[in-house]
């Protein structure tokens, strides 16, 4: 009965897992329902940060001021200033974050305005509208389904360890493997359902948001104006550039930071 330690420990595995995913599942549609009002706008920031976080914020600053001839990305990933004054509270974060010699790389830059003062009050403004996951609250669904996901292989390498032992069992092994399957079982069932009712997942936005969201997507698919085309940006990230010095710009960023 070596094994049955095993199986108590897959089905706590399982169990926690799932039931941390029923309750982020639970708070979301909490949140929808006491707190998002209808009919809001989001704003260019506001749709950045709830499609990609605070980074993304940072992202579409640099591409508009880019685009707009007041900021120069050049395609060896550096930043140079050409109109210090910024618009916005958050293109002024983005010019401090260059520096007074007024050229930096694109990378610290970014780092640096996405903690910005500006985006934490973004953040704040969608979390007191519902439509943000506030941060540290609890566990987001995208999290919960994370988790979910690791409980799989953890549940399945216990019951092969089980399987395994060396051990005389007095159980036949098929009859093992069949209790194991039970709490794998309960993991993917969980994934299923959070596949049907919750996806897409999202470690920002609230289901309000998320629905908000999804009006910008339909809206971002044609990029013919500099609104649309920014829209396009903050909904799918930087891929959603098509310029190729600025692709170049950010391709270069991304080198530099996974070395």
């Amino acid at each position: 009965m070596f094994w049955v330690p095993l199986l108590l420990l897959a089905w706590a595995v399982a169990g926690v897992a799932c039931l941390r995913l029923c309750l982020a599942a639970v708070r979301g549609a909490a949140a929808t329902d006491s707190d998002a009002g209808p009919g809001r706008d989001l704003t260019l920031y506001e749709a950045a940060f709830l499609s990609g976080g605070p980074g993304r914020v940072a992202d579409v600053t640099l591409v508009a001021m880019a685009r707009q001839r007041r900021l120069l990305l050049a395609h060896t990933g550096w930043a140079t200033v050409v109109d210090p004054r910024g618009r916005d509270e958050m293109e002024r974060s983005v010019i401090g974050a260059i520096g007074p010699e007024g050229q930096s790389p694109i990378a610290p830059v970014r780092a640096a305005a996405a903690t910005a003062d500006a985006v934490r009050g973004i953040a704040e403004r969608l979390v007191g509208a519902g439509l943000a996951v506030p941060d540290g609250a609890g566990t987001s669904v995208a999290d919960a389904v994370r988790q979910v996901r690791l409980a799989v292989p953890a549940v399945a390498g216990l019951g092969t360890a089980a399987l395994l032992m060396p051990v005389p069992s007095d159980m036949a092994r098929p009859l093992v493997a069949l209790w194991f399957t039970l709490p794998l079982i309960l993991t993917l069932g969980c994934l299923a359902i959070a596949r049907f009712e919750v996806h897409p997942y999202s470690r920002w936005a609230s289901p309000a948001g998320q629905r908000l969201l999804g009006t910008l997507h339909r809206d971002a698919g044609d990029a013919a104006d500099d609104r649309t085309y920014l829209t396009s940006v903050a909904v799918r990230g930087i891929r959603a550039v098509d310029e190729p010095e600025l692709r170049a710009a950010f391709a270069y960023r991304e080198r530099h930071r996974e070395h």
